[in-house]
């Protein structure tokens, strides 16, 4: 199974880097690109923008904006898919890295898999992103099922998630590295 995460990977496959947002068109390490969604798509009303930015010296993924929770709203998000043919296999590794900063408010990061057949549904861990850069480690056993029963399973990945949800807040979160860590 670990041939579909180094297939994925490619170059990469050593470090288990997802991202570091050197490439000039957007797109991961994986070759599928990041997306910015919000509430907005269920009726919501929170805002938000999706930028790249340098921030001392580091090129970054940096998502801006206001969560609402009216209209049954509140989430914003920047999300990407892990692979182009539907799953990636990162059983071989621990859990989700990241360097990151923001605003000092907890964000979540949500990981779907084969498993999460609804919208609504994903693992969740959260993390404090400070006001400068600083690794995250997230093991996938601390990642909690929202929505459904079934545990993590890290080898069944689709889709990752940074979001800012559940509550009123401003949301300045820039990542300038994401990836897996063994």
């Amino acid at each position: 199974m670990t041939t579909l995460l180094t297939a994925a990977l490619g170059t990469a496959d050593a470090d288990g880097l997802i991202d570091d947002f050197a490439s000039a068109d957007g797109r991961s390490r994986l070759g599928t690109p990041w997306r910015l969604v919000t509430d907005q798509v269920m009726g919501g009303v929170s805002t938000a923008r999706m930028e790249y930015r340098v921030l001392d010296g580091q090129r970054a993924l940096c998502m801006t904006g206001e969560v609402s929770l009216a209209n049954n709203g509140g989430f914003v998000q920047v999300n990407l898919d892990l692979s182009p043919e539907g799953r990636l296999d990162a059983g071989a590794f621990t859990g989700v890295r990241l360097i990151a900063r923001g605003n000092g408010e907890t964000y979540n990061l949500h990981l779907k898999t084969a498993a999460t057949t609804m919208p609504w549904q994903s693992y969740r861990a959260d993390f404090i992103a400070g006001h400068s850069w600083r690794e995250v480690r997230l093991p996938f056993a601390d990642f909690t099922p929202h929505r459904l029963v079934p545990a993590l399973d890290p080898t069944r990945l689709r889709r990752l998630g940074l979001v800012a949800i559940g509550r009123e807040m401003r949301a300045e979160l820039c990542i300038a590295e994401v990836g897996f860590y063994r």
